[in-house]
């Protein structure tokens, strides 16, 4: 069965229903020897950190906080000061647990294809860098025989999406578990929410609204030293072929909710955006805001939208509205159409879901199980938020499967801090942008 058919009708629905069987861990799964999953004699469990920024900092932390016999042995990132800062904090932060942190200089790898000795050291990979190189990290670790937990999303192009759900089939075929850090999924309000919703509590649904509105965002001012590449990739969230918008960096978590209570994804999508507050040079190409309408081939329509407009109110949340009711997904609330609250989850019995998605990964790779098979839903997600950005972007109607197949590629022919990124600026140092109606995709 072709990717297009796993993704819409009955075999797509099969495939939704098989992932989500995995994701909750209901999916009987065969134990393993631990010769499938360790590189040695030992129970100790090897991590390698793939990006050592704070995103990687903090999942390399959570993973090292796990019940489980495990060990931090390589790192590799593209620039020394973030390896060093990330060493620097792991150790700090796991107090009396830092004798985990077992990296010597010989283990610490810098550059582009860095993440290729460290992987080979490790039973399991964390991912971590800006989500551009996700495809080709994740790629080399299945290629590798490794155990992955990669953070969302998993691609900003549509050729990145085909990468990953290529190297997904291996995953599977070897019996990898990929855990993919869209951590709603391991969260016990959002569990026990979906429990009610599969129930019938709301009846059926009608629609869905998602936000992700917050303030500003950092900017690291460009110095004299760096080239083109250095200066994009250490401002990765503002270049597309790295971040691929805040869109599909951030609200992609919101997205995720929206799939997964709609058990589908969008067959197409369409909304506006733009640069309204964001527009100076060094917010590089990407818009301040998006508004997008997904459509489900259910007839659903998910309105989501997404900014980062500075003191303007902010709004993370989800809403799921039915025949019978609706939910708030923050407040962790379901009600009826006249208010009467169905159901109210105690926030006293709230996890930390960062770390229970390390938490579940690492307990069954500890016992030999096969457990997770996140990737192709992080795809799935991954490019529900990159069709929302090139409907923003060109004010088209953007089709699923157009988009899936289209092979756009935004990344560098080289990946190297002399060889020119994809997106350059201009005598003034400004960057070019999408504007809707005259940027043009799969016309």
């Amino acid at each position: 069965m072709d990717n297009e058919k796993k993704f819409h009708g009955e075999g797509r629905r099969e495939f939704v229903k098989q992932t989500s069987l995995l994701a909750g861990g209901l999916l009987a799964m065969p134990i393993l020897s631990k010769a499938n999953f360790f590189s040695g004699s030992s129970d100790v469990i090897k991590i390698a950190l793939i990006g050592c920024g704070g995103r990687g900092t903090g999942a390399a932390t959570q993973a090292l906080s796990t019940k489980e016999n495990v060990q931090l042995v390589a790192m590799a990132d593209a620039f020394p000061d973030r390896l060093k800062d990330s060493y620097d904090n792991i150790k700090e932060a796991l107090g009396d647990k830092a004798s985990r942190v077992n990296v010597p200089e010989s283990n610490k790898f810098l550059g582009f294809d860095a993440y290729k000795q460290a992987i080979a050291l490790a039973d399991v990979v964390i991912l971590a860098t800006p989500p551009g190189f996700r495809p080709i990290h994740f790629e080399e670790a299945i290629r590798q025989g490794k155990h992955v937990f990669m953070e969302k999303p998993v691609a900003t192009d549509p050729a990145g999406i085909k990468k990953v759900l290529e190297a997904a089939a291996v995953a599977k075929t070897k019996k990898l578990n990929v855990v993919v850090g869209l951590q709603r999924r391991y969260q016990n309000s959002y569990r026990e929410l979906y429990k009610r919703y599969k129930d019938g509590i709301i009846g059926d649904m009608l629609s869905a609204q998602v936000w992700w509105n917050q303030g500003a965002l950092w900017v690291k001012p460009r110095k004299p030293e760096y080239t083109e590449m250095e200066y994009q990739m250490r401002n990765w969230y503002y270049f597309n072929w790295l971040c691929g918008d805040h869109i599909v960096e951030q609200h992609i978590h919101n997205i995720d909710v929206g799939n997964w209570f709609m058990g589908e994804t969008p067959v197409t999508a369409s909304g506006m955006g733009g640069r309204a507050v964001r527009t100076g040079k060094e917010y590089g190409e990407i818009y301040d805001h998006h508004y997008v309408e997904y459509r489900y081939r259910n007839g659903v329509v998910m309105n989501s939208q997404c900014r980062h407009w500075k003191d303007a109110p902010s709004k993370v949340d989800e809403e799921i509205v039915g025949t019978k009711g609706r939910i708030f997904c923050d407040k962790a609330q379901i009600v009826d159409h006249k208010g009467k609250v169905l159901y109210q989850f105690d926030k006293s019995k709230e996890n930390n879901p960062y770390q229970t998605e390390h938490d579940e990964l690492f307990a069954a790779i500890a016992k030999g199980e096969y457990k997770f098979a996140d990737a192709e839903r992080g795809a799935q997600t991954t490019l529900s938020a990159i069709i929302g950005r090139l409907a923003t972007y060109s004010g088209q109607v953007i089709d699923w499967n157009v988009a899936l197949n289209s092979g756009l590629d935004l990344h560098p022919k080289t990946y190297a801090f002399d060889a020119q990124p994809p997106v350059m600026p201009d005598a003034s140092g400004n960057y070019a942008y999408a504007k809707p109606g005259i940027t043009k995709y799969f016309t």
